[in-house]
């Protein structure tokens, strides 16, 4: 006689996204199998190809997640482009897998209409920081700017994130990012 596992889930798909950010944190998303997700999850393998047809489905899904949660954080800190550039590392940081996913646009449907519209909801909400830089009489380019500064906070928390900064930078990834990122306000 076998003994058979009854499961429910009221979210099914809420408790894969959960699962899928657990196992990335365990073996990277690329490493990432369906069939562990499931098994994870504690529902039948196909459960997951139900809810988002393939692997690159799950990861758009999740990248889609991301996005909208980076830009909910960066809209919480305001206009303040240092509070932002802190919040996108602390953001990196507490949400270690999105944000591996996030960024590796060759994992998921980049084209994908939410993840589109995520990732843009995010980039308006760094823009905005960048919008309040004096000018100092030079010529303003917002774009330019905001590139320039996701380019130095993004690098700081990969860096962080990869364990790569030297030991003075201390223990503290939002009180070293603030002191390195202070740099770009002077």
């Amino acid at each position: 006689m076998t003994e058979t596992r009854a499961y429910h889930h009221g979210d099914l798909r809420r408790a894969l996204l959960a699962a899928a950010l657990d196992a990335i944190e365990e073996v990277g998303p690329a490493a990432l199998s369906l069939r562990d997700l499931a098994r994870r999850a504690g529902v039948s393998h196909a459960a997951p190809a139900h809810h988002f047809g393939d692997k690159a489905g799950l990861l758009t899904a999740l990248a889609t997640q991301g996005f909208d949660l980076l830009a909910q954080t960066l809209a919480s800190a305001g206009d303040d482009l240092l509070a932002a550039g802190v919040a996108y590392v602390d953001f990196a940081v507490r949400h270690r897998a999105h944000f591996e996913v996030m960024f590796r646009p060759e994992l998921y449907r980049a084209g994908d209409a939410e993840l589109v519209t995520a990732r843009e909801r995010a980039g308006a909400a760094l823009r905005s920081g960048v919008a309040t830089l004096p000018t100092s009489g030079a010529p303003v380019d917002t774009d330019r700017d905001a590139l320039a500064a996701w380019s130095i906070a993004h690098g700081f928390a990969t860096l962080w994130l990869a364990g790569a900064l030297p030991n003075r930078v201390g223990g503290n990834p939002r009180k070293a990012a603030q002191e390195v990122l202070r740099r770009l306000t002077r």
